[in-house]
This record gives structure tokens, C-alpha cells and sequence, in this order.
């Protein structure tokens, strides 16, 4: 049983977890409205930190996001007392955009501005020597980053996590969301029948978590699943598909008699809360009391899924059930009750769970009574690698079958597509890191051969790479240069979330099952395989797809991806 040591929180509503606590309870927000702030013109309403709180430190120093990611991982590392130096502590950072707005200032690397710096820079300042991961899987990234760091305890490759989530907000996010017209131009009000839409919010949040400390009074990880729509890139399910799997599967055969409350995603847009309510009520879960903090954070993106989760596990200890700030008459069709007074309880477990772009579902129980998980556990018999295909700029090797590209370049990927494929218009529209993982994953489903485009929910996607998105972050990043000519386009910020190429996979090809993209400091084919190989410690996957894939520029990309089944 994997075993939560501490937490740590750091928001504009505090610098601890029991101080940010201590605003919720009392009602206080950090949302209010900002005006030609951080580069974005006119006015927008977000929960920000007021400049100067985490000073920028230059080109060699700390970015805001990584001063407080460090801020918050420091305390709660102090208060679990482990030593991180030991090489058997591991680094997971949950972001989405991580240092985006130094991509191609004129003062930072494109290096320096990727995720995966921000993670080296956080785990050195910790005195974490094993390299770090970072995930990288849209709104649910918190979420997924506790999960996967879980099953990596319970593989014995490591004795602690500190899973960090950490996100800043600047022009590059808040015009995106803008583009997509979902955020609101008043404090966001959650399941409430007046929602207008989203505010964004920043903030860092630490858990750190022990696969040898299983005592009865810690709260523990019990189950934790991913799912996929398999729907739409940038809309949920209407009938809550993914999450009502997901929230299904983290049960297991759980008793829920001791479920205190769900803590909801509730980012009062019209669909996410909808797809929510149907999804709490299809889980038979509707008499349960309902909390969503988005009312007083924002939308913190990839720090929610730890914050929120660590501020559920404080208030529990407290005896309470948090309200829902903004909410006042239901606004959903699904039968759930959501919490608009502080409640006691005596309940000791709670269900969090997030979705977001990609079509991906997460959900994860916690507890602090003794109770068993539900892993599958690793395979006894193991798995096998079915199929492999590695695919660049020059080459590809499928099988026995090898193909040479003279000219180079990205048009060999739509080359491959017309040779191949040909009836996915779709691929038109997508980013180049979605191109390289739809192609590669075609090719190797057609050396399969096997039944396809038939709903499946045993089969994960998983892919890991360095550099990310950073290819459609550049082309975004131009598209918003001119403050005069501002008109952010919604198509070109969905793909600059890099969890987006699983998501085409698996609406491509009907798969619900878990999805994943995660980010390492550099290519290392025996971490890849570690990430891969965890999915199996979901009871429902039986294989999994994916692999190594990473994009520099038109001209420099790469997949290596297989296919893996368990015995």
C-alpha cells in the first residue's frame, strides 16, 4: 500500500496547506480581476500571485514556476523527514505548460524552456539525484502524476515519490483559453445553473508519498485509473463515459460506505460540469456530497490534481467537507449533491477525480482507514513486446520492412499517409507531434492485424518524450505576437498540449482505456519501458501502445514505439 508522508501547498491564499485551508473555510477567493496584465490585453479574472511573490531570477536562476514548485516541495520534504539524496527518491512533476513564455525570448535556451529543465532544476534544489519525470497530460496531469508515481513505488523502483504540481500562469495559457471562449468574465461558479465559463488560477502543491510506510492512521493511495473518451480532443463525452470509468474503475470492489465526499473537477464550464454530473450518477455515487474548489483557485491546471487532493486529505483530518464557493442552484442534469456549506463528517476516504483535453478521465480513492488496494499488481508471467517500429526524418523499420527518405523532412510523414492510410482527413489539422504518433501508430496496427476501429478499453496509450509540443507551442507563440493583430486560433492551442497525440490514437481507433504522455530529461529506453510496463498495473490493460516520441523542428523527429501485451 503506497502511503501519503506529507503535503504542502502554496497559493495566493497561503503558504501551507493549513493556511490555504483556513482561507477555504472561511470563504475567501483568490479570484479577482486583472487588466492588461503579463501581456494580455484587456481584462481577464484569474487567481494569480502578485508579481515579485516569485521573482524571475534571470537565465541561470529559478523561473516563478520553479521558485514555487521548490517553495512547496521544501516544507513538505522537511515535514516527511526522508532523505532524498539516497537514490531511491524519485522526482514527478505534474505541469502542463511548465516555462512556456521563455520559449524564444531572446534570453532563454528552447532547452531552458521545457518542462524537463524546470523538473531537473526543482529535483537539484531538493537534492534528488534520480533522474525526473514529468507529466504532461493536460488538466488531469496531477492527478495521473500521483497515480503513476504509486505504481512506480509499488514496482520497488523507488522507496519515495515527491510529486510535485506546479502551474504559472502568463499570456501564453490565458489567450489560449480565450481563443476557446471558456473563461468568464466574474468568479467562476461550479454546477451552478449561471455558470459562464472558467477563471485560471497558478499555484505549486506537493504530496509525498512511501511504499514502506504503511501505517493504519496515513492516508493511503487505494486506487487510482485513467481513461479515455475517445470522444473529442477539446470537448468531454456527453455521457461521461471516461469518467464514469474512471471513477468505476479507482473503486474496484472498494466499500464506499466511508466515502466522505467526491472532490470534482468543476470548472463550471457548460460541458465539463455537465459530463461530471452524469458520470457521479451513472457511479452510482450521486448521494454522496459533491466539492469543487476551482470557486476560490482558478483553474490551476497541473497543480490541481495534487492541491486539491492534498487540501481534501487536511480538511478530512479537520472533520470537514469543503463548500462549493459560486455555487447556489444546480445547473447539471445529473442527481449529485453539491456541497454549499462547510459539513462535518467523520469519514476518513474521499474520491478525486479531473478530466481534460485529450478526452482523458482521472480518478484516484484515498483513505485513512486500513484498507487493501486494488493494484493488478505486475503480470506474473510478465509481458512481451508484440511489435516495434522506429520512424525519423530518414527512415523507417517496420518488421523486416525498411524504407529510406532521401528528401527528409516532415513531408514524408504526409508521404507515408497518402501511401498507407488515406481516409483520416483529420490528419490535415493535426500538430507535427500528432502527425509522427498518428502515422506510427497506424503502421504498426496494420503489422498487427488485428480487428480495428471497435470500442476497447484494455488497451492503454502511452508515449513519453523530451521536447514535447514545442514545435506548435513556436507556431502559437507567433500567432499571438502582434498585440494589434490578436486573435489567438483554438485549433492551434489544443495541440500545443502534447497529451493531444494520445488522444487522436485513441479516437482514431475507439480506445477508452488509460492514456498518457509523460516527459524525460533525455531519450532512455529502459525509463521508457518503466512508464510503459506501469500501465499494467491497471487490472483492465492487457496492452499497451506507444513508446519514445519526440519533435525538434520540421526537419529532427522520431518515434520508437511498440506494441506490449501482458502474457
Amino acid at each position: 500500500m503506497i502511503t501519503v508522508l506529507s503535503h504542502n501547498i502554496v497559493s495566493p491564499l497561503g503558504m501551507t496547506t493549513a493556511e490555504n485551508y483556513d482561507a477555504v473555510v472561511s470563504g475567501r477567493s483568490a479570484i479577482r480581476q486583472w487588466k492588461d496584465h503579463r501581456g494580455v490585453p484587456g481584462t481577464f479574472v484569474a487567481s494569480l500571485f502578485p508579481d515579485g511573490t516569485f521573482p524571475d531570477g534571470g537565465s541561470d536562476g529559478f523561473s516563478p514556476l520553479e521558485a514555487m514548485a521548490v517553495a512547496s516541495a521544501r516544507r513538505a520534504v522537511a515535514d516527511a523527514g526522508i532523505t532524498c539524496s539516497d537514490g531511491r527518491t524519485l522526482l514527478v512533476l505534474s505541469t502542463t505548460k511548465g516555462n512556456v513564455e521563455w520559449l524564444d525570448d531572446g534570453t532563454h535556451t528552447t532547452e531552458r524552456a521545457l518542462p524537463t529543465a524546470s523538473a531537473a532544476i526543482v529535483a537539484s534544489r531538493l537534492g534528488i539525484t534520480t533522474p525526473p519525470i514529468v507529466v504532461d497530460n493536460a488538466c488531469i496531469s496531477g492527478l495521473s502524476a500521483l497515480i503513476t508515481a504509486s505504481r512506480l513505488l509499488e514496482m520497488g523502483l523507488y522507496d519515495h515519490a515527491v510529486v510535485v504540481g506546479a502551474e504559472a500562469q502568463g499570456r501564453f495559457i490565458i489567450s489560449g483559453f480565450q481563443s476557446l471562449k471558456a473563461m468568464s468574465p466574474q468568479p467562476c461558479r461550479p454546477f451552478d445553473i449561471e455558470r459562464t465559463g472558467l477563471n485560471l488560477g497558478e499555484a505549486a502543491a506537493t504530496i509525498v508519498l512511501s511504499r514502506g510506510s504503511d501505517t493504519a492512521t496515513a492516508w493511503k493511495v487505494v486506487g487510482g485509473c485513467v481513461r479515455n473518451d475517445a470522444f473529442h480532443l477539446s470537448a468531454p463525452s456527453r455521457t461521461g463515459e471516461g469518467a464514469y470509468e474512471a471513477l468505476t474503475g479507482c473503486l474496484g470492489d472498494s466499500p464506499t460506505d466511508d466515502i466522505a465526499l467526491i472532490s470534482a473537477h468543476g470548472t463550471a464550464t457548460l460541458f465539463n460540469d455537465q459530463m461530471e454530473s452524469v458520470a457521479i450518477e451513472r457511479a452510482a455515487l450521486g448521494t454522496l456530497p459533491v466539492s469543487a474548489m476551482k470557486g476560490y483557485y482558478g483553474h490551476t491546471m497541473g497543480a490541481c490534481g495534487v492541491l486539491e487532493t492534498a487540501l481534501m486529505m487536511y480538511a478530512l483530518d479537520q472533520g470537514c467537507i469543503l463548500p462549493t464557493k459560486g455555487f447556489s442552484e444546480p445547473g447539471v442534469s445529473g442527481k449529485i449533491d453539491v456541497v454549499m456549506e462547510p459539513r462535518h463528517t467523520e469519514r476518513k476516504s474521499f474520491v478525486k477525480m479531473l478530466s481534460g483535453f485529450g478526452g482523458c478521465n482521472a480518478a484516484a480513492l484515498l483513505s485513512r482507514r486500513r484498507v487493501q488496494g486494488h493494484s493488478a499488481g505486475m503480470p506474473k508471467d510478465g509481458f512481451y513486446i508484440a511489435k516495434t517500429i522506429h520512424l525519423d526524418a530518414n527512415s523507417m523499420i517496420l518488421a523486416d520492412h525498411q524504407e529510406n527518405f532521401p528528401n527528409g523532412g516532415r513531408q514524408i510523414l504526409t508521404d507515408l499517409y497518402k501511401k498507407y492510410v488515406g481516409d483520416y482527413p483529420k490528419f490535415y489539422k493535426m500538430d507535427l507531434l500528432s502527425r509522427l504518433g498518428f502515422i506510427a501508430t497506424e503502421l504498426l496496427l496494420l503489422d498487427e492485424g488485428e480487428p480495428r476501429f471497435r470500442d476497447c478499453s484494455d488497451r492503454a496509450v502511452v508515449m513519453v518524450g523530451h521536447s514535447g509540443s514545442v514545435v506548435a507551442d513556436r507556431r502559437y507563440l507567433e500567432s499571438i505576437s502582434d498585440a494589434d493583430d490578436y486573435f489567438p486560433s483554438p485549433e492551434r492551442f489544443v495541440y500545443t498540449l502534447p497529451n493531444i497525440v494520445t488522444g487522436e490514437v485513441a479516437i482514431r481507433n475507439h480506445y477508452h482505456g488509460e492514456t498518457g504522455f509523460y516527459l524525460l530529461t533525455e531519450k532512455n529506453r529502459e525509463r521508457v519501458d518503466e512508464l510503459l510496463s506501469s500501465a499494467f498495473l491497471d487490472a483492465g490493460t492487457q496492452s499497451v501502445i506507444g513508446g519514445w516520441i519526440n519533435c525538434d523542428n520540421d526537419n529532427q523527429f522520431e518515434a520508437d514505439l511498440c506494441i506490449m501485451k501482458r502474457k
